[in-house]
């Protein structure tokens, strides 16, 4: 029994991650579908000049669908931090590191979540710009799963993904080209910007997903072998 216990926390830890990657999976799809019902509801949107944010504001169709979807997403999105630390965890033992993705994700949850309760323009919704702290999310990632081998091509994906949202930092944040991002587009940028920051999240808890399941499976069968 005394044996038995470390193999049963090793199948634990795991099936744990792989259960609250689901979240990860399905929050950016959540906030995909909430964003699209928000605008079809919102008929005089004007998706290159104004905020993902006006859709839950007062001059919005029906608000509490943008602002019900972002919500849940960031509820998903702090659920799904647990499984990335978890993961690495599992993985790599990386604790501290494990640790540090997901109070990453967490404070990125917590910002979503408020802005969606504090609707633009009440200054309470600059919380929001918690959810931008998950662009440290994929570096710390790849920190936590550099010495597991065989995992190359999420490896290339996260450094690029991290890449593709400091370029859209400097960018969009007025420091490289002034000029590129202005009122005319910004609601272009907005989006584009958004797709990657959230949608990333999605594709790496799947791929990580698919990480555990054999770590789960060796788990199963050393346990089946001490007893």
């Amino acid at each position: 029994m005394s044996e038995a216990s470390p193999l049963r926390r090793l199948l634990d830890v795991p099936s744990l991650s792989r259960g609250l990657l689901a979240c990860g999976v399905a929050a950016p799809l959540l906030a995909l579908a909430a964003t699209l019902a928000a605008m079809a509801a919102y008929p005089g949107f004007n998706p290159a000049r104004q905020y993902l944010s006006e859709l839950g504001g007062p001059s919005a169709g029906l608000p509490w669908i943008f602002n019900t979807g972002v919500f849940v997403s960031g509820v998903m999105a702090a659920l799904a931090g647990v499984g990335f630390g978890l993961a690495i965890i599992a993985l790599t033992r990386a604790h501290l590191i494990g640790g540090l993705t997901t109070v990453v994700f967490v404070l990125a949850g917590a910002g979503m979540a408020q802005a969606a309760v504090y609707h633009w323009p009440d200054p309470r919704h600059l919380a929001i710009n918690l959810a931008l702290g998950i662009q440290l999310a994929p570096l710390l990632l790849l920190w936590g799963l550099w010495s597991r081998p065989g995992l190359q091509r999420l490896k290339i994906f996260l450094f690029l993904v991290f890449a593709a949202m400091g370029v859209l930092t400097v960018l969009t944040k007025h420091i490289l080209l002034p000029a590129l991002v202005n009122d005319a587009n910004v609601g272009w940028w907005e989006r584009g910007y958004a797709i990657i920051l959230v949608g990333w999240v999605g594709i790496a808890a799947f791929a990580l997903d698919g990480c555990l399941r054999p770590e789960i499976q060796t788990a199963k069968d050393a346990a089946q072998a001490i007893n």
